[in-house]
């Protein structure tokens, strides 16, 4: 529906559209794998490369037992986008493999992993490509995915992105998202002339890797994040948590909500806590009409992907709440993603500081592209930034030509 919003503004003719709209390949292969007791298990495994005319494909790799081509070609769909947004020479792809990772040993997931690696080695490559850790896959099976890899092509670290910082990885990868985030806010607030991080109060749900870091850099700027949530529970503290405690309560193994910085709330009751930025950065699908109603912010700004639904959006709307989209919110990802690749291909690491610049000066960037588009056309942010993105794949499309 969003993307489809950008296309009315554009007039695009329907040729166009549905090249725009259309996936270039579609791979599904089956993984025969030999578990630890002997018995055999087959897997479905998908990959889908919707666009390339800005670069070569790029895209994460899943792991869920939900995983259908349906889903993947949706999500190859929205990093066209993404990078496109975010003004990174790549194009949009998706991968995944229908499976509960957490019913496999270490062993099988590896044999799994180099499985997929053999039946999709033809159509992946440094600069075809490069798949990324996404839901329940990370460093250690892109580890795998590039040796594995490279024991047919030859050495190749840039077929993958997301590796250990120890084995061609880049350093910043691990807060790039949720640091992206933060420059993000920063530019909204300017834009909105709501003042700096220092003057909001902030509520985030989620306490992954996304809203940890989000929550870590807004305190550190001086934001004030009144109550935050994961999957067991939610605490909060009207003068501000000490997230640096926080994060050490956590990360040895304590339940978020005994936290002793602050008092326990129902964990459903988060995304209605008052305060001026809402971030949601745990899953999708979170803010329908019904939530949308009951929110106490001036913003949502989406860490996570696709955490309003399309009546939930037109209900913010309604009540003129402003909604950073995701698209370009959690660019930052995919933006050190490309800068981990470039390394590769440089075959020279970067430092932290430079890494960390050169995210802030693209996330700026972009959301200068968004904002223009979202005054001059008088549209709502996600749909100025569909629009920018459809503008760049169509101007590369029509100047490579169509023969």
């Amino acid at each position: 529906m969003f993307l489809r919003e950008a296309l009315v503004k554009l007039d695009y003719p329907e040729k166009l559209q549905n090249l725009l709209l259309t996936p270039r390949r579609e791979m599904s292969v089956e993984l025969v794998v030999q578990m630890d007791d002997g018995q055999i298990e087959v897997y479905n495994a998908y990959r889908v490369q919707h666009n390339n005319a800005r670069g070569p494909y790029k895209g994460g790799l899943r792991y869920h037992p939900q995983v259908d081509l349906d889903d993947v070609r949706s999500l190859a769909s929205l990093m066209t986008w993404k990078t496109a947004v975010m003004d990174i020479p790549y194009g949009g792809a998706k991968g995944g493999v229908t499976v509960d990772p957490r019913k496999l040993s270490e062993r099988e997931l590896e044999k799994m992993t180099r499985k997929l690696v053999v039946a999709i080695k033809e159509i992946i490559g440094t600069y075809e490509d490069i798949p990324a850790p996404d839901m329940n896959t990370d460093a250690k099976v892109m580890a795998w995915f590039f040796d594995e890899y490279s024991k047919y092509k030859g050495f190749s670290p840039g077929v993958v992105t997301g590796k250990p910082v120890y084995l061609h990885g880049s350093l910043g990868r691990e807060a790039a998202t949720g640091r992206g985030t933060t420059f993000a806010i920063r530019e909204l607030l300017k834009a909105m002339h709501m003042g700096k991080i220092a003057d909001q109060k902030y509520v985030i749900q989620g306490f992954g890797n996304v809203g940890a870091w989000a929550a870590q850099l807004l305190w550190e700027a001086g934001g004030k994040v009144v109550a935050i949530s994961d999957v067991a529970g939610a605490v909060h503290n009207e003068q501000g948590l000490d997230i640096g405690a926080l994060r050490k309560h956590v990360a040895g193994g304590k339940p978020l909500a005994e936290f002793g910085g602050g008092a326990a709330i129902p964990k459903q009751d988060i995304l209605l806590h008052p305060c001026d930025v809402l971030i949601p950065a745990a899953i999708g699908g979170v803010i329908g009409p019904e939530e949308a109603k009951k929110l106490q912010c001036k913003v949502v700004v989406e860490a996570a992907n696709g955490p309003t639904t399309p009546e939930g959006d037109a209900a913010l709307r309604d009540r003129g709440i402003t909604v950073l989209p995701d698209i370009y919110t959690n660019g930052g990802g995919v933006t050190v993603s490309f800068f981990e690749w470039v390394q590769n291909l440089q075959n020279f690491k970067w430092e932290e500081d430079d890494v960390n610049r050169k995210l802030d000066r693209k996330m700026t960037d972009a959301f200068a592209a968004l904002w223009a588009v979202h005054k001059e056309m008088n549209v709502p942010l996600r749909t100025a930034a569909f629009v920018v993105a459809l503008q760049r794949v169509t101007r590369a499309e029509v100047h490579r030509g169509f023969d």
